[in-house]
């Protein structure tokens, strides 16, 4: 269980990154961008260069195609052994003579990809790390997967693992060992002809649209066909050199240009047996025309009208040139003038309307006071009498009956005092 489980993280390690680099050669790379303004009226040229992407027939394909594996031995010293390589167009070639019949290759390998090593009857001296190795020398591609091989006396110590960096197995000693080197690209699979793998394409996006609702301006075959969408292409507004797949200059070029030529421009480079995959943007904007140089029409005299005489200037006589500096600071000067005369008026109508406040409220206290003067409230609304009033009355006279009340008072006390002191007595 614990060996399947360990064949499975192997088989994983070994896979997943082939699979990341299919994955990722399938979108196309943006490998330049650039924004580009350009006066209206002017010529663009959106450059597009590859070099990988020029065409030539290459009759001896097969041969650009090779798988080779070595091993690096660390005992009894240090060196490095090619143990067989292999071509489409070749058969494979063993270089020690004590491994041929015992070292192979599928004779398949190039048509399902799988250059897996089969090593028959594993011996001491097979120990030291494996390299497998890829080389696709037209596309430019170099891939190498390293295996370390280990052998063993005991079934117990029989094991496959990862180290972190290479896959290390652990096999018995007169056993067969199968050492995993698979790559499904289709580049190194027999693919259709060459002319038909190389694709480029120009895309045009206005702005506001949606990128897969791009405009396609011009397809390009390295087999001479050509594919122009639109009219652009055909009034020589826009063109594409013909000897593009020749020299690898895909540039477009686009004349007299105006507003409605502004927006993304792509251009896709794909070469599907390379696996080759591209792409340029440029954002390109049109800005004002250029102004013109100022011409003056000749002027056509009559016989009768004579051509008015012009003074030549000496290049000894003084020269007034008239220079014309902006106000800049008469301009602060006002603008401050403005805000100061706002600020005043708006501070004297802050004072007047706090002079007036306080003016409001001191004749309110005084016509309170006056009023507490003057007379009282009382609680139940009543109101008493002013004594300004009471002062119309003659006091003299006031006193004078008063005087005779408390006096007729006092005499009646007496004789009901009197009265009563009679009839106790009875």
């Amino acid at each position: 269980m614990r060996l399947d489980m360990n064949l499975l993280q192997i088989l994983a390690v070994l896979l997943l990154p082939q699979a990341w680099g299919q994955s990722s050669s399938s979108r196309p790379a943006v490998v330049e961008a650039k924004n580009i303004t350009l006066p209206a009226g002017s010529k663009a040229v959106l450059p597009c260069h590859s070099p990988r992407m020029v065409w030539t027939q290459d009759r001896l394909k097969d041969r650009q195609r090779v798988v080779h594996w070595d091993v690096v031995h660390s005992s009894p010293e240090y060196s490095v052994e090619r143990v067989l390589d292999m071509s489409p167009g070749a058969r494979q070639r063993v270089y020690n003579g004590f491994n041929k019949g015992r070292v192979s290759i599928p004779d398949s390998a190039f048509t399902d990809g799988n250059f897996s090593l089969v090593i028959n009857n594993v011996v001491n001296t097979d120990r030291g790390i494996y390299t497998c190795n890829l080389h696709h020398h037209y596309c430019q591609i170099h891939e190498s997967i390293q295996i370390q091989l280990n052998v063993t006396k005991s079934a117990r110590k029989e094991k496959r693992y990862w180290d972190g960096e290479k896959t290390v197995l652990v096999v018995l000693l007169g056993s067969s060992i199968v050492l995993p080197c698979v790559n499904r690209r289709a580049l190194w699979r027999d693919g259709l002809q060459e002319d038909q793998q190389q694709v480029a394409h120009w895309d045009f996006q206005p702005p506001g649209v949606r990128p897969n609702k791009a405009d396609r301006l011009v397809d390009l075959y390295a087999s001479g066909e050509r594919r122009d969408y639109g009219p652009l292409f055909a009034q020589s507004k826009m063109s594409v050199a013909e000897d593009a797949f020749t020299y690898g200059d895909f540039s477009l070029s686009i004349s007299d240009l105006a507003p409605e030529d502004k927006g993304l421009y792509s251009c896709h480079l794909h070469h599907h047996y390379c696996g080759l995959h591209e792409r340029r943007i440029f954002r390109l904007t049109v800005g004002p025309s250029l102004p013109r140089e100022p011409t003056t029409p000749p002027r056509i005299f009559l016989n009768d009208e004579l051509e008015p005489k012009t003074e030549e200037v000496s290049e000894d006589s003084p020269r007034v040139v008239n220079v014309f500096l902006p106000e800049q600071r008469g301009y602060f000067v006002q603008h401050l003038g403005y805000f100061l005369a706002t600020f005043l008026l708006l501070a004297f109508i802050v004072i007047a309307v706090i002079v007036l406040t306080r003016r409001r409220k001191k004749r309110g206290l005084e016509y309170e006071m006056g009023r507490s003067v003057g007379g009282t409230m009382i609680s139940e609304g009543e109101i008493a009498l002013d004594c300004t009033e009471m002062r119309t009355y003659n006091q003299d006279s006031l006193n004078s009956e008063f005087k005779n009340n408390l006096l007729k008072e006092r005499d009646m006390v007496k004789e009901c005092n009197k009265e009563f002191d009679g009839k106790m007595w009875k």
